[in-house]
C-alpha cells in the first residue's frame, strides 16, 4: 500500500475559513514573545504550540509543549487546548486540561488564538488555586505555597527542560 502523502495541498487552505488563515498568518508573521504556534502541515486546524515559562514564575526556564485544535464551529466555539508537557499547576490537571474561563463559558468569537495563548501564558505567571482543576495541587498551593512552588520548579526542571524539536520530516 502507498503511504498517505503529508504534503501541504493548497486545496486544504481552500477549506479553511478566511479568518483561520488570517489568524495563522498573523501568528507566524507577528509572533507573541515567548510563544510559538505553528499549524501542522497535514491539518491546518491543529497547532503545535510552545510556551516559554514566564520569568520570575515557578515555570521560568521551562519549555512547555501544548496542542491547540480549532473545532469545526470555531470561532463560534473556543479552541481546544491542552498541555502535552507535565506541569504542576493548580489550574492544569494531569491530562493537561486547562481551567480558563475563555476556553469555556466566557469564550467569544471576538477572541482569537492569540488571546487564548496570552491568557495561558498569564495563567503560568499567576496560578489561581481558588479556581482549581487539579484539586490536590490547589490544596497544596493553599496549604503551603512556598512548598508547592518548589514542587512546580522541580517539575519544570524535570519535565520541561528536555525539549527536543520534532525533526520536520520532509
Amino acid at each position: 500500500g502507498s503511504a498517505p502523502s503529508c504534503r501541504f495541498r493548497m486545496s486544504d487552505a481552500d477549506l479553511l475559513p478566511r479568518r483561520i488563515i488570517k489568524e495563522t498568518q498573523r501568528l507566524l508573521s507577528e509572533p507573541v514573545t515567548g510563544i510559538s504556534a505553528t499549524p501542522y502541515q497535514d491539518n491546518l486546524r491543529h497547532f503545535n504550540v510552545i510556551i516559554s515559562g514566564p520569568g520570575s514564575s515557578p515555570y521560568e526556564g521551562g519549555i512547555f509543549k501544548l496542542e491547540l485544535f480549532l473545532p469545526e464551529e470555531y470561532p463560534m466555539a473556543p479552541p481546544k487546548v491542552r498541555f502535552m508537557t507535565k506541569i504542576y499547576h493548580p489550574n492544569i490537571d494531569r491530562l493537561g486540561r486547562i481551567c480558563l474561563d475563555i476556553l469555556k463559558d466566557k469564550w467569544s468569537p471576538a477572541l482569537q488564538i492569540r488571546t487564548v495563548l496570552l491568557s495561558i501564558q498569564a495563567l503560568l505567571s499567576a496560578p489561581n488555586p481558588d479556581d482549581p482543576l487539579a484539586n490536590d495541587v490547589a490544596e497544596h498551593w493553599k496549604r503551603d505555597e512556598p512548598e508547592a512552588i518548589k514542587t512546580a520548579k522541580e517539575w519544570t526542571q524535570h519535565y520541561a527542560r528536555e525539549y527536543v524539536h520534532a525533526s520536520s520530516a520532509s
